[in-house]
């Protein structure tokens, strides 16, 4: 099973901005999606964006668009998860996820990855 390590989290201002990156042990071109996804406390974890491996295609929740973005470095092996406009909502433990075997577009929900990252904590203060 592959492995995957998110970094990039920290403590920002509203307004702030952070990249996260989520580092593959398995070229990021074998996994046909790939996806971010956050839990805040005593909420339940949401899906952030999704990125297909091939045509590049990204989706994103309404709560996010226009200030996160998605990539996909394959020859870093990495995915990133670029966040400008932080609010004190986006506050929350953010996980990268691969390996969905049966999403082939549009969003692609948690329970369809086989593979998660251990998360890093961001934190958005007012």
């Amino acid at each position: 099973q592959v492995q995957l390590v998110e970094s990039g989290g920290g403590s920002v201002q509203a307004g702030g901005s952070l990249r996260l990156s989520c580092a593959s042990s398995r070229y990021t071109s074998s996994s046909n999606v790939w996806g971010w996804f956050r839990q805040a406390p005593g909420k339940e974890r949401e899906g952030v964006a999704t990125i297909y491996s091939v045509g590049g295609r990204t989706y994103y929740a309404n709560s996010v668009k226009g200030r996160f973005t998605i990539s996909q470095d394959n020859y870093k092996n990495t995915v990133y998860l670029q966040m400008d406009d932080l609010k004190p909502e986006d506050t929350a433990m953010y996980y990268c996820a691969a390996d969905a075997t049966y999403c082939s577009g549009g969003y692609c929900p948690e329970y369809e990855y086989n593979s998660w990252g251990q998360g890093t904590q961001v934190t958005v203060s007012s």
